[in-house]
This record gives structure tokens, C-alpha cells and sequence, in this order.
């Protein structure tokens, strides 16, 4: 269906979400439309925040929000659904849209396919009644099930709508763009440079991939290197868990904005045990690129003042090669934890392709590398 005609439908004037690819026609409406309003749209830091700040918003107005994400952010709204909105506690309605990844019968990345097969149950565990979208369900449909979910909303539970791959149509075309000029690609090949055999933990989303690549177009093994298909956010605490247990080899994490801003208590952590042989380089492009360019706020903040303020002992921001080359070294060289923000362009070649290995193969010879290390 038309994009159009389902925002029409449900009849809010207020989304929160965290983008996700299977919903890139949702998300370059509300774009095209709204831009970032706070009056109506909000891109949140994780799912979780989006479903409180929902809750404010339905607080002050008594009107119903949407809140959309990729259902792989059902963990993150499990705490705020069940202890918030739930109609024991707050009875506060929402709307959830959710991009169902790692569908039964369609194949998908191995960090959705578990999670693809509990998404409608983990909804409708929580209580929230759920239909699902496909690229055949009819206008009509959705207009007879929106008209169910009021009467259901209007006693302050929940609903879904979970959208299938190619559902919704017709969105507007939407640039995603910003200043800078260096290629997160061509600064992976920097890091894995400087690195040389350390062990590197990798974000979620392109990172990965192109550190992947870079590993086969080097004639390099991947063993060296933990990328984290899923679990965005969480990369820096994997390589904290690494650094502590292998304190005298170097750990670096490649991380991306976006997945600092979801889960940004880590740095705290980090900050306060200030592992000597832990580099966190955060490639900062002030976008969720790798599900279709949306913009997140850490391209007006500063995160080396957050990495200062939550003790890290080393920290800079770069917008040049010579300049990252410089702190690299600087890091790899010192026994205190660094923390590298390299500012980044939006963008990556249309031919990228996705590690041929396996997410257990990768575990396997990554644990084996660490093996030989002390």
C-alpha cells in the first residue's frame, strides 16, 4: 500500500522511531514531511527512548503516537511496554509500526532470523494486538483493523502494525547528505593499518562489512577481527569484555554514531574502568546510513566532551587522513584508553558486498586468534 494512505489511516500527528530499512518508505515520508519536528518527529537514540517519549507526548496532548523501529528493537521497548504503557501500570496507547526482518520463508541476514521468527509472539506476549502488512493487503484491510485498534487503544493498550518486505509504496525521494569528505571505507582501511594483528570489534551495519572486505582485498585472515551483525550498540562492551580479559594486547572497536547513541551508558563503563589497552573509534557520519541515510543528533553534539566528561583519559575528534593517521599511532603507541571520533561523508560503493562467512565461524576463529594472545 501507499505510504500516504497508511499515515492517513492511523490519523497520528506524531512519530518517534529509530529508522530501519524494511520501513524506508515510512521514514522518508515522515522526512519529506515533518523533517526532524519536534512537534512530530523525533529520530530517538533507541527504541526504548522512543516509546517514553511517546508516553510524554500522549501525556500532554491525550493523543494516540506512532512509534516505529525494525523488530529487532522489540528487546529495547520491553522494560517501558510492560512497566509504562501497559494498562495495569499507565494504560497509555501507542501505535507500533514494526519492520519485520528475518521473516519465516524469506531469506535475511543471520542476526534477524531468530528474531524474525519471534517477532509477532514477543508482541503479542506484551499484549499488544498485532496485523500484519503485506505487499497484498488491501486498504480496506488496514482500514477495518485501524478501526478494531481504536476501540482497543481507547482503553489504553497497545497495537502493531508489522510491515513484510515491500509492503509500503510511493515514498518520496529523499537525499541524505553532510559536509565531510572522508569515506568511512577508506577510514576502516586506515584503522586496519594501524592495528596490524590486534584484535578489532566491529558495529553493526556497513562497518562490518567493509571491514570484511577490506580483510579479503589485503589477502588478510578475518580472524583478527568480531563483527557484531546485531546487537547494535554493544560492540564497545563486547571489546570491554575482551580488553579486560586479554590485558596485554591491544583491543580496537570500530564504532558507528548511531550505535553510540543507543546504548551510550557503555561509555560511562568504559570511562570508569579506562582499559590501558582499549582504542573506541567512533566513525561519526551523523546518519543511520546503513538503513537508508536518516540523520541521528550526534552531527551536533559533541561526543569527545561526552568521552571526556565519562573519564576517558584520551580524546579527539579528526576530519582528515593525516590527522587520523596521527591519532591512530598516538593511540596504538600510549597505555591509556583513547577515544577517536573521525567525522565521516554519508555514503558507500553500490557493489559492497556481506562477509561469506558464517556469524559462528566468525566467533570460532576470532575466540581461536585470542587463544594465541596474551
Amino acid at each position: 500500500m501507499k505510504v500516504e494512505r497508511l499515515v492517513e489511516i492511523i490519523g497520528s500527528d506524531f512519530y518517534t522511531g529509530v529508522p530501519d530499512s524494511q520501513l524506508k518508505a515510512l521514514c522518508n515520508y515522515l522526512m519529506d514531511r515533518y523533517g526532524i519536528d519536534a512537534k512530530h518527529h523525533v529520530i530517538a537514540a533507541n527504541e526504548g527512548n522512543c516509546t517514553a517519549l511517546a508516553a510524554g507526548y500522549h501525556l500532554a496532548t491525550g493523543k494516540v503516537p506512532v512509534v516505529y523501529m525494525q523488530n529487532s528493537g522489540e528487546g529495547n521497548i520491553i522494560n517501558p511496554v510492560a512497566s509504562l504503557l501497559n494498562d495495569k501500570v499507565y494504560a497509555i496507547p501507542v501505535v507500533f509500526i514494526v519492520g519485520w526482518r528475518g521473516e519465516p520463508g524469506i531469506h535475511d541476514e543471520p542476526q534477524h532470523i531468530y528474531q524474525g521468527e519471534v517477532t509477532v509472539k514477543l508482541l503479542e506476549d506484551m499484549g499488544i494486538a498485532a496485523f500484519i502488512i503485506g505487499p497484498e493487503t488491501t486498504d480496506d484491510e488496514v482500514e477495518r483493523k485501524m478501526e478494531e485498534f481504536r476501540g482497543i487503544l481507547s482503553s489504553g493498550r497497545d497495537v502493531a502494525f508489522v510491515i513484510r518486505k515491500g509492503a509500503l509504496t510511493d515514498a518520496p525521494k529523499v537525499v541524505y547528505r553532510n559536509e565531510y569528505t572522508m569515506v568511512r571505507e577508506e577510514i576502516i582501511k586506515h584503522i586496519v593499518k594501524a592495528s596490524g594483528e590486534d584484535p578489532i570489534v566491529s558495529t553493526t551495519g556497513k562497518a562490518s562489512r567493509e571491514l570484511f572486505e577490506t580483510r579479503v582485498a589485503n589477502g588478510q585472515s578475518h580472524k583478527y577481527d568480531f563483527l557484531t551483525v546485531g546487537s547494535m550498540g554493544h560492540s564497545s562492551s563486547i571489546a570491554l569484555g575482551v580488553a579486560i580479559n586479554k590485558p596485554d594486547t591491544r583491543v580496537w572497536c570500530v564504532d558507528g554514531d548511531g550505535a553510540v547513541l543507543m546504548h551510550m551508558g557503555s561509555m560511562a563503563v568504559l570511562g570508569s574502568y579506562k582499559p590501558k589497552n582499549m582504542v573506541h573509534v567512533v566513525i561519526n557520519n551523523g546518519a543511520h546510513e546503513t538503513v537508508g541515510g536518516m540523520p541521528t543528533v550526534a552531527g551536533s553534539i559533541d561526543l569527545v566532551a561526552i568521552a571526556k566528561a565519562c573519564g576517558y583519559p584520551n580524546a579527539v575528534c579528526v576530519d582528515s587522513f593525516e590527522a587520523l593517521d596521527r591519532e591512530l599511532m598516538n593511540a596504538k603507541n600510549r597505555d591509556e584508553l583513547s577515544f577517536i571520533e573521525v567525522k565521516c561523508s554519508i555514503g558507500a560503493r553500490d557493489d559492497l558486498g556481506r562477509p561469506t562467512t558464517t556469524a559462528l565461524e566468525n566467533k570460532q576463529n576470532f575466540m581461536e586468534y585470542l587463544k594465541t594472545l596474551s
